[in-house]
């Protein structure tokens, strides 16, 4: 009886599926001629094997073949798109840019954190809270606010922030958790060994390129509710 090269968990010599799917085409098509040729060889001669099973096998070679190059295509089409966007996204270094984000940074050369939120409903007591490592809560207390755009700055010198990361979230009297948009200067675009393409933001630090949510340009003003 006949074995099948391709969708048996083990083939002749021992040889796994996984291997095979594994080689590049033309090693695959190599290793499948020699396993042919040898089933052939010895293949019982009262009971030859039915030819419609090799050509099943060719069959599913053919198969396996076109899925590797699919899969190189597909690497090489990634690769060539995170190169774009990184050309693309280089050409907006030094530009201001707004970021989604739960976490700011502060250092020795950090301004007035700008951001901006969207309340679903009103709320009679809200406040920005930025929690550093140690724990501690900063408060910002921002009053009452309408449904809609809330827009705030946070002056890390005046609640005497130590430098390091922070996260940061809005509380208010409705309870709702809103998502943070955070302005800050690209310094750079970095393309990762892994093909991710990583930003670093000025008042963010090191952030994927699906967070950004607007590019405002070089002299973008900044507002302010403190």
């Amino acid at each position: 009886m006949a074995v099948s090269l391709l969708n048996n968990n083990t083939s002749t010599n021992g040889t796994s599926r996984d291997s095979v799917v594994g080689n590049t085409a033309s090693e695959t098509s190599d290793m499948f001629t020699k396993l042919l040729v040898a089933q052939i060889q010895n293949q019982d001669p009262l009971s030859p094997t039915d030819p419609a099973q090799f050509v099943q096998q060719l069959t599913q070679l053919s198969q396996t073949e076109s899925l590797q190059k699919l899969t190189t295509i597909t690497t090489a089409s990634a690769s060539a798109l995170s190169s774009l966007q990184v050309m693309a996204l280089g050409g907006q270094v030094g530009s201001e840019v707004t970021v989604t984000t739960a976490n700011v940074k502060v250092d020795a050369n950090s301004t007035k954190i700008t951001g901006q939120a969207t309340l679903a409903a009103s709320s009679t007591s809200t406040m920005v809270v930025l929690t550093g490592t140690d724990g501690v809560r900063h408060e910002v207390k921002l009053g009452t606010q309408a449904p809609g755009t809330l827009n705030f700055s946070v002056d890390p010198a005046k609640l005497g922030l130590e430098e390091g990361s922070y996260k940061i979230a809005i509380e208010t009297s409705s309870k709702e958790s809103p998502s943070i948009n955070i302005q800050g200067r690209l310094n750079n675009v970095r393309l990762l060994p892994s093909g991710a393409v990583t930003l670093n933001v000025a008042n963010v630090g090191d952030t994927g390129s699906d967070t950004i949510v607007a590019f405002n340009g070089k002299n973008t003003a900044t507002q302010s509710v403190l």
